[in-house]
């Protein structure tokens, strides 16, 4: 396949996108079914077509075709098969192809797969949907084509950034990905809601499965950017509230509120226009994370563009989609037919407060993000927000929520009992004063220690409080244990999901806890033959020696670290990178199921023969990708519940205008 054949495919799926947007939305205006009916093959063509286009500039990267620009400035022929691949996305115009292509995919699973959707809720979801593809396909050809020829072709490309060249970056945007834009079902399947005047049960059941597989997806995403920076950056962090980190967080924030607001109407349909607001928010900050690392005016080892034509394309693209459904929900929100009343005490009261310290939690970071730039662009000087900010405002939000997250599953609908849920969190209240009082004898008494058996403390309250609610469902120890069996395995998966995501959260607690509260660094010089003692193991330098590996060349530290007898070895790397050249740093990594040792190899050698050598102890650490993997594998859980994949029942359009009236 020639880029050209990319380039006509990636063309010509601009007026199938057109077509999409256009015709089911006047059939659904008319009540034609005929018209409606354009949706489905519109958006399968659609995703062929941008199937085309990104199965041809991969063949490119794969093939080293250098008369393509794309391919020249984001590969070399020694790199490695897999960031050959990775190179696709790891750039900006292969990125929003991507982009474009996940979307399309999801708009073609909704055409495929929602026969159950009524004929004009459906139409309307496929338009907008197809609306949004209009908006990345222009900007894409427009401004961003990925298949711009080169003559004379070089003999050689100019290499991927040495950094992005790495396993977890090679998944960790396709995850985000599918994360950002699967959202975009839950806004158009919202702005569909809107057309029609009409949000019930059934919507918030056709709507909660694209959001949990869009939530699953970011959440898996942040997790392995988390991780690539822990070890692959070299500085013994796992988060630094960098604003490219802030922009997929945002959403993230959101979207959980929208999951459980996604509840509320399902079971009550109560909430409703919050819900709708929701789903148009989510998918807006997807859209601003997407300007802000593309539009160049952030600095970022994750950003791609500095191109401010592109920057201002998306800002336009935005302020449309934003302006647009915002303007439409002031409109026809009003006339939404409101849900039933609740008590503040009950399932719907907290998964309300639950949406509004999420929703505040966004709030604060999204301002700590843009405030730096809102002032340099007021010329009020150039300002950085840091870790103390973000601290100060997140952490305050996130301590209630996480009590209230152990309590609010035990509430009944309508109206709960609050004496009845504080006699079931006996177990849990006492796991808190276990954990907070053994942290503090095992660690000390300085306020670092307090703040570290405190994070513990609210960990095992989740996770003891979870556990309770879990068993309170099957009746254990209170009913024999043949029925607490049948009980446990009649269980809907989408319960089991809940508390395994509750649990993860409960784990992701304690690794944010313990890390922060109790690691060890040491920074020193060291010669062959120098120990240094970090948490108990002896670490010795042996040597250093320098390795060829397919695109670079390394020098590759030898550490053996012992303790108790037991010793491993460590081989820390200063990877220099062929083309383009620049330098990164692999840490040595030896980890058991609770800590991380962590072995950086610096500068050096110099005169003496000296090497600068951070050593960390990092506990703790492992339970960060405990909790985001058990979270991540909760929403799937979740999401293969039956409930999810056959949906509402269709109703027709003449049944439904019914009940409407």
């Amino acid at each position: 396949m020639t880029p050209e054949f990319g380039h006509f495919a990636l063309a010509l799926a601009l007026p199938v996108a057109l077509v999409q947007s256009c015709i089911p939305l006047i059939g659904a205006q008319r009540r034609d079914a005929a018209l409606m009916a354009v949706a489905g093959p519109a958006a399968m063509a659609q995703m062929l077509l941008i199937g085309l286009a990104f199965a041809t500039l991969t063949q490119a990267f794969i093939t080293s075709d250098f008369s393509v620009v794309n391919v020249f400035q984001n590969s070399h022929t020694a790199k490695p098969l897999l960031y050959k691949i990775s190179g696709v996305w790891g750039n900006h115009e292969g990125s929003l192809l991507l982009w474009v292509f996940i979307l399309a995919v999801f708009g073609a699973t909704v055409a495929a797969f929602g026969n159950n959707l009524p004929d004009r809720l459906k139409a309307r979801a496929l338009s907008v949907q197809g609306m949004i593809g209009v908006g990345f396909l222009a900007f894409i050809l427009f401004t961003s084509n990925p298949f711009l020829r080169l003559d004379p072709v070089p003999v050689q490309g100019e290499g991927l950034n040495p950094l992005l060249q790495d396993p977890g970056l090679a998944f960790h945007p396709p995850m985000l990905y599918l994360g950002y834009v699967g959202f975009s079902m839950a806004f158009s399947f919202a702005v569909a809601a809107l057309l029609e005047g009409r949000v019930d049960a059934a919507w918030a059941r056709w709507v909660r499965p694209w959001t949990l597989a869009a939530w699953s997806f970011l959440t898996v995403g942040i997790g392995l950017g988390s991780w690539w920076a822990y070890y692959e950056l070299g500085w013994g962090g796992w988060w630094f509230w960098d604003p490219v980190e802030n922009a997929s967080f945002i959403p993230w924030l959101t979207g959980t509120a929208l999951l459980h607001s996604a509840i509320v109407v399902e079971k009550r349909e109560a909430l409703k226009s919050w819900t709708i607001l929701l789903a148009i928010i989510t998918f807006s900050l997807s859209l601003l994370g997407t300007f802000l690392v593309r539009s160049g005016i952030l600095t970022s080892v994750h950003a791609f563009a500095s191109d401010p034509t592109r920057g201002v394309f998306i800002l336009a693209l935005l302020a449309i989609t934003v302006g647009g459904s915002l303007t439409l929900y002031a409109i026809r929100a009003p006339k939404l037919e409101q849900g039933g009343l609740f008590a503040p005490i009950s399932r719907e009261g907290g998964l309300l407060i639950n949406n509004l310290f999420l929703a505040t939690a966004a709030a604060t970071v999204l301002l700590g993000t843009l405030y730096p730039l809102i002032a340099e662009a007021f010329e009020l000087g150039k300002l950085s927000v840091g870790a103390p900010y973000f601290n100060t405002v997140f952490i305050p939000l996130m301590v209630p929520l996480a009590i209230l997250m152990g309590i609010g599953p035990m509430l009944t609908w309508k109206r709960g009992d609050l004496r009845g849920i504080l006699s079931r969190v006996k177990a849990a209240l006492a796991a808190v004063a276990l954990v907070f009082g053994v942290a503090l004898l095992l660690s000390g008494f300085s306020v670092t220690d307090v703040a570290g058996a405190a994070g513990m403390g609210l960990a095992a309250w989740l996770a003891v409080a979870t556990l309770t609610e879990w068993s309170g469902r099957v009746r254990l120890f209170k009913a024999p244990i043949d029925e607490s069996w049948r009980r446990a395995t009649s269980l809907r998966r989408a319960s089991y999901g809940m508390t395994m995501a509750h649990i993860g959260m409960a784990v992701l607690i304690a690794g944010v806890s313990g890390s922060s509260a109790w690691k060890q660094e040491n920074i020193l010089t060291m010669v062959p033959g120098d120990s240094v003692t970090v948490a108990g193991f002896d670490i010795t330098l042996n040597g250093a020696d320098v390795i060829r590996g397919a695109n670079y060349e390394s020098l590759q530290g030898n550490f053996t670290a012992t303790r108790g007898g037991n010793a491993v070895t460590l081989t820390p790397e200063r990877r220099v990178y062929d083309q383009p050249v620049q330098q990164t740093t692999e840490a040595a990594i030896h980890t058991t199921f609770w800590a991380d040792l962590y072995v950086v190899l610096g500068d050096g050698p110099d005169e003496s023969g000296r090497y600068v050598v951070r050593a960390y102890f990092e506990p703790f650490v492992p339970f960060l990708w405990y909790g985001i993997l058990m979270m991540g594998f909760g929403g799937l859980i979740s999401l293969s519940d039956r409930k999810h994949r056959v949906g509402a029942p269709r109703t027709s359009d003449t049944v439904a205008a019914a009940a409407g009236a």
